[in-house]
């Protein structure tokens, strides 16, 4: 569901940029009150597993197209709202920058989608009612379920709206509507599904981590995550670096609905704002769409550009999530300080 320029007018793009840096400040501010350092490489690690999960593209059935993991939900379940939606921002910045997935100008738009409603609404509005406190497998797999399909429904109606308030007539209200809550829907499912299960064996290995996200306990105090640590880093390099080979070629749920009430999976590329900040993001992408440039007689290994994208994606998220991390603990330290 990561939106392209084009389906954007610069003022929707701005505003929504203003929107997700303002939740970006928001968020860093209660993040700063109540960040345990142990808690940031686990920060680090699950943002560098979403990001490799997101390549995996898996087909829905009966429609010839696709979708992947969101990973919003998953994020605040395990590190709380404030510390998912900040690992979400980076996670979409770094895809958008430097393998040109999602635009520059719509960036804004794809960090409120997948980031806002997962972080801010569902989770804290849905899951955390339906799982109570100390939940078993049931409740946690209910509560994933109901809170990624109510999300991704959010982000879904969301880019209807955004490309509606832009003036995309090529793309009506109605028509565009139809095509991308049932397909979204089927992606909910499986996030559900994916998410219940990292949840529950997080919940089992270190349940104090599910319970300081939720506020129910000081977040990691005296929990040893070097293990979760361990073990999310491998399933990042494991999944960016060789599952993503197996991505479903099938346009994504939001190229597939364009293509069905447009008849091409993108719309036309705009002027002006965004021919120019696709002129940026053309030479900050250095593997575009997680593969080579292409060369005039190149015959790059398609396998061999996921992987180097799989691994160097998942390494330069855990670095600005880590480097975030420590810049917001600085940033407290220097305030108790002055205190």
């Amino acid at each position: 569901m990561h939106m392209a320029d084009a389906l954007l007018s610069p003022s929707v793009g701005a505003t929504f940029w203003a929107a997700s840096l303002g939740a970006i400040g928001f968020a860093s501010r209660r993040l700063r009150e109540r960040l345990d350092e142990r808690l940031v490489p686990l920060m680090g690690v699950l943002a560098a597993f979403v990001f490799a999960s997101q390549m995996i593209n898996f087909t829905i059935p009966g429609t010839g197209s696709s979708g992947h993991l969101g990973g919003g939900l998953l994020l605040a379940v395990v590190l709380g709202p404030y510390a998912g939606f900040i690992a979400m921002a980076s996670v979409l910045s770094v895809q958008a920058l430097f393998f040109a997935d999602g635009g520059l100008l719509a960036l804004g738009c794809n960090i409120w989608n997948l980031g806002a409603y997962s972080c801010f609404i569902a989770y804290p509005l849905i899951y955390r009612p339906i799982a109570g406190r100390a939940p078993g497998k049931r409740r946690i797999f209910v509560a994933s379920i109901v809170s990624a399909v109510a999300a991704l429904q959010m982000g879904a109606f969301s880019v209807v709206l955004e490309t509606l308030f832009s003036g995309r007539s090529e793309l009506p209200f109605g028509t565009f509507l139809m095509f991308m809550q049932p397909v979204h829907l089927a992606i909910g499912i499986v996030e559900g599904i994916v998410t219940a299960g990292v949840v529950g064996y997080v919940s089992h290995a270190r349940p104090e981590i599910i319970d300081g996200a939720s506020g129910q306990s000081a977040p990691g105090a005296g929990v040893s995550v070097r293990n979760l640590i361990a073990v999310f880093l491998l399933l990042a390099a494991v999944t960016g670096g060789g599952l993503s080979w197996f991505a479903s070629e099938n346009p994504d749920g939001l190229e597939w609905s364009i293509e069905r009430v447009y008849g091409r999976p993108d719309l036309p590329e705009q002027q002006g704002a965004a021919s120019a900040l696709k002129n940026i993001q053309e030479k900050t992408a250095l593997l575009p769409d997680y593969g080579f440039r292409e060369t005039p007689g190149g015959q790059a290994s398609v396998e061999a550009g996921r992987t180097l994208s799989g691994i160097a994606g998942a390494a330069i998220v855990l670095g600005l999530v880590l480097a975030l991390g420590l810049g917001i603990r600085a940033l407290r330290d220097r305030g108790g300080r002055r205190a």
